[in-house]
C-alpha cells in the first residue's frame, strides 16, 4: 500500500473513531521518521473534547490500525484536541467558525495581501468572506489559502468569565 493510500486509509479509521465516540474529526497529520512515525488526529465535540474522549478515540482507533497493520514498525499514536488556535481545513470549517477571529495565510503569487487578520463573516460558494482588521471587507478565494488558523477573541474569552 503506498504512503497516499494508507494517509487516506488511517483518516476514514480516524473519521469513524471520532464518530462512534461522539466527537468530529478536525485533522490528520503526520511526523517523525520512517522509522519512528508519529500520527496525530485532532478530535473536538460541541462544548470541548475531554482527555476521556481523546482516550477512547485513541483506542478506537489503535485497534483497527493494529489489526489491519497499516504501519510496519511500531509507531506514536496522539489524539488530542485542535486547540483554541485550530486549523481551518475546509471550506465547511470557515462555515462552522463564521463570526470568529482568525489569521489566514495566502499561498505565494495570490493576489491581494500575503496574509489577513480579521473576522470570518462568511462563505460564498469556493469564497471566504472576510473583515480584515486593515483592509476592511475582502473575498478570499479558498483555493489560494495556504493555512488558516482561528485565533483566540480575548474580549469574547474575558466576558465569559
Amino acid at each position: 500500500m503506498n504512503s497516499r493510500s494508507i494517509e487516506e486509509r488511517i483518516r476514514e479509521i480516524a473519521a469513524k473513531a471520532a464518530a462512534d465516540n461522539g466527537a468530529e474529526f478536525v485533522h490528520l497529520e503526520f511526523a517523525g521518521t520512517r522509522r519512528n512515525p508519529i500520527v496525530r488526529v485532532f478530535a473536538d465535540k460541541e462544548g470541548g473534547i475531554t482527555i476521556e474522549d481523546c482516550s477512547n478515540v485513541s483506542r478506537s482507533i489503535e485497534a483497527v490500525m493494529d489489526e489491519s497493520d497499516l504501519i510496519a514498525s511500531s509507531y506514536v499514536l496522539e489524539v488530542s484536541s485542535p486547540g483554541l488556535d485550530r486549523g481551518l481545513y475546509s471550506l465547511a470549517d470557515f462555515e462552522k467558525f463564521a463570526g470568529s477571529l482568525a489569521k489566514v495565510k495566502m499561498k505565494p503569487g495570490s493576489e491581494g495581501q500575503s496574509s489577513y487578520n480579521g473576522r470570518i463573516t462568511s462563505v460564498n460558494g469556493e469564497n471566504i468572506i472576510f473583515e480584515d482588521r486593515t483592509s476592511g471587507e475582502v473575498t478570499i478565494p479558498y483555493s489560494s489559502v495556504l493555512k488558516a488558523n482561528l485565533k483566540v477573541d480575548l474580549q469574547q474569552e474575558l466576558s465569559r468569565a
